[in-house]
């Protein structure tokens, strides 16, 4: 197999092991070897004492990566895999984990679609350098998913109930709006990435490499609809969530309205579990975290909703979901809670 050819291609580079993310034309959606290949580069560069650092790039114009590889899940679950399934879903969160907690500083170079899997390894870095084409998304409630990979830990955490408009909602965000709310830790311009990819393979302090580097987008898009997001993504309850968009919607605020009709196309299933994630999540260590999402999992794999979603989406594309239960009013807090349930033996086994 040649350099071209591989999905992920790891290797040290000067001072940084630097991370290839190789797939392009499947905008670098996450596959099992990559989980697998990432994870066994982060053991061996953890005590090599010439990589200083881990750097995260793309081969993609388009996309850091797009998520995992939804396509072979849906088909794995469609042919009664869900053991693969569960395998490539637990790895994915061992090694999610493994970046949150890596000794080194990890740093993502982000000039394109980020969600899912690709926010798995990279929002847990130490450094998330966005460029001008950054877009993140977590958009699994529209696909009868949820937002895991960590955000379970990463969303509840965002200032002014920020993670949960993003969760609930699986809205795009660009650069400027990611800064302001700490997703990106960095900014830099497109034409100067490939300039500070070769930067960061040299020594020295880290911050004094990304200095040069570093511009200020200022305000983003969103910035004016903060207050709003705020008062209704603070709710106590979804019904009150939803209750205090359409009482900003009434008054005028054509945001508000727009966001309860995208909340509304969404599986009702996802969105009242996602609604119950971010609320608990707040309360969890990451490790903790980790453990609750693939709970969630488990149930998520032998359900309905996912793969009607992926069927309506991705497979048949005809973009009209059937899903069961079809309103949020006929979702019971038991059948949520159901998907939190532990599942003894079958546990996450984290390390650390």
């Amino acid at each position: 197999m040649t350099t071209q050819d591989q999905e992920i291609i790891c290797e040290i580079r000067g001072a940084a092991g630097v991370v290839v993310l190789n797939r392009p034309k499947a905008l670098n959606a996450l596959s099992l070897g990559m989980v697998r290949e990432l994870a066994r580069a982060l053991d061996a560069w953890e005590d090599d004492p010439q990589v200083e650092r881990v750097v995260v790039i793309s081969t993609s114009e388009k996309a850091f990566s797009a998520g995992g590889d939804i396509r072979w899940l849906y088909d794995s679950g469609k042919a009664g895999r869900h053991a693969d399934m569960l395998a490539f879903w637990g790895e994915e969160y061992i090694l999610n984990h493994r970046i949150k907690t890596y000794p080194k500083p990890y740093i993502s170079l982000i000039d394109g679609i980020v969600m899912g899997g690709g926010v798995g390894i990279s929002l847990h870095g130490t450094h998330r350098i966005a460029g001008d084409r950054y877009l993140f998304a977590m958009p699994e409630v529209g696909i009868g998913f949820f937002p895991d990979v960590g955000a379970t830990y990463a969303l509840p955490r965002l200032p002014d109930a920020f993670g949960r408009f993003l969760a609930l909602t699986g809205e795009r965000i660009g650069a400027a709006d990611a800064a302001s709310v700490g997703l990106a830790t960095h900014a830099v311009a497109t034409e100067r990435m490939a300039e500070l990819a070769n930067a960061l393979t040299g020594r020295g302090g880290l911050d004094d490499i990304l200095a040069p580097f570093t511009i200020d987008r200022g305000p983003g898009p969103l910035d004016g609809e903060r207050a709003v997001i705020a008062e209704a993504f603070g709710a106590p309850t979804l019904p009150e969530v939803l209750q205090r968009l359409r009482h900003a919607a009434e008054n005028g605020n054509a945001f508000a309205g727009k966001l309860l009709q995208t909340i509304a196309v969404k599986s009702p299933t996802s969105v009242a579990l996602t609604f119950e994630q971010m609320r608990r999540g707040a309360e969890l260590d990451f490790a903790e975290a980790m453990r609750t999402e693939y709970r969630i999992v488990s149930r998520v794999a032998h359900g309905h909703e996912f793969y009607e979603g992926v069927r309506a989406v991705v497979v048949d594309k005809d973009q009209a979901p059937r899903w069961q239960p079809p309103t949020l009013e006929a979702i019971r807090p038991n059948d949520i809670d159901a998907y939190f349930a532990p599942l003894g033996a079958d546990e996450l086994k984290l390390e650390g």
